[in-house]
């Protein structure tokens, strides 16, 4: 007698012909509906709400929106200019002591982002670890654009470095190895070989950490609040729009949306271009 799994995979039909169903081919339907439905939703209710777009060109969207945009893109290059020789160091060195490192990397992706703003506010804050010494040198991080940045910082860069840390171990050793003998030096056959070998990866990384830190919502309204013009993101513009108006918060939802396929289509497009030209 046939298991219950397999004839759930195969029947068997009149003329004696075996039907098949595709369970992979349903799996993946389900996942995509799964994840379009909502998206799909929230465009349709935002097209039919034409007075609540045409009113968000006023200057608190035009805050938030500018604000999101310059905090990402400065705690992007932080993360960039800093994760990438740490991505490096976590894939070339096998010690127990960088093994231990490379998990803490991970911490922030597991950690509910408004435990980590919580936490921040603990290292940070006035009557935190290092807020007398901050307060000291006439530096006040909490509730302030700098916490933006920081809080973005916080829970984005892991998807960097753990993409980079990746890009660079697929790169041969071998490779790194008879380029120094050909006289380049260390320095040199990272810039000629390892980084162009390991960019997909950095790209696909950076695109992963820039919509992660422009859809950052708890740690940014624990250790930054929600100022209007100062600390008040995208995403808490959403929040606070969500109080008065649904249509509000529908149309700016689909702005952020926006700007979130825009920096994952433009990075995938740069890799993929990046891609076709080493082969």
């Amino acid at each position: 007698m046939a298991s219950p799994l397999k004839r759930l995979v195969t029947d068997t039909g009149p003329m004696g012909s075996s039907i098949r169903i595709p369970v992979g081919s349903i799996a993946t339907a389900l996942y995509v509906a799964f994840i379009c439905l909502p998206i799909l939703a929230l465009l349709v209710r935002a097209l039919s709400q034409e007075v609540a777009l045409a009113s968000l060109l006023n200057d608190n969207v035009l805050q938030a929106l500018w604000l999101s945009l310059f905090t990402s893109t400065i705690s992007m290059v932080v993360v960039v200019v800093v994760g990438t020789p740490f991505a490096l160091s976590l894939a070339r060195s096998s010690s127990a002591v960088m093994r231990v490192v490379d998990q803490i990397v991970e911490l922030p992706i597991i950690l509910p982002p408004v435990v980590a703003g919580v936490a921040m506010l603990l290292a940070f804050g006035r009557q935190g670890i290092l807020g007398p010494p901050l307060a000291h040198l006439g530096i006040s991080l909490p509730f302030t654009t700098m916490a933006v940045i920081f809080a973005q910082i916080f829970v984005a860069a892991p998807f960097y470095i753990r993409s980079a840390k990746l890009g660079f171990m697929a790169v041969p050793r071998e490779y790194e190895a008879i380029s120094q003998t050909l006289g380049l030096s260390p320095w040199r056959t990272f810039l000629k070989l390892t980084l162009p070998m390991a960019t997909p990866s950095l790209l696909t990384g950076l695109a992963l950490a820039w919509a992660r830190a422009l859809s950052e919502f708890g740690a940014t309204i624990m250790f930054a609040g929600n100022l209007m013009g100062e600390t008040q993101t995208m995403p808490l513009a959403i929040m606070t729009a969500m109080e008065t108006s649904l249509e509000s918060a529908i149309a700016l939802s689909v702005i952020l949306l926006a700007l979130a396929l825009l920096v994952l289509g433009a990075l995938g497009l740069i890799s993929r271009y990046r891609w076709r030209e080493s082969t």
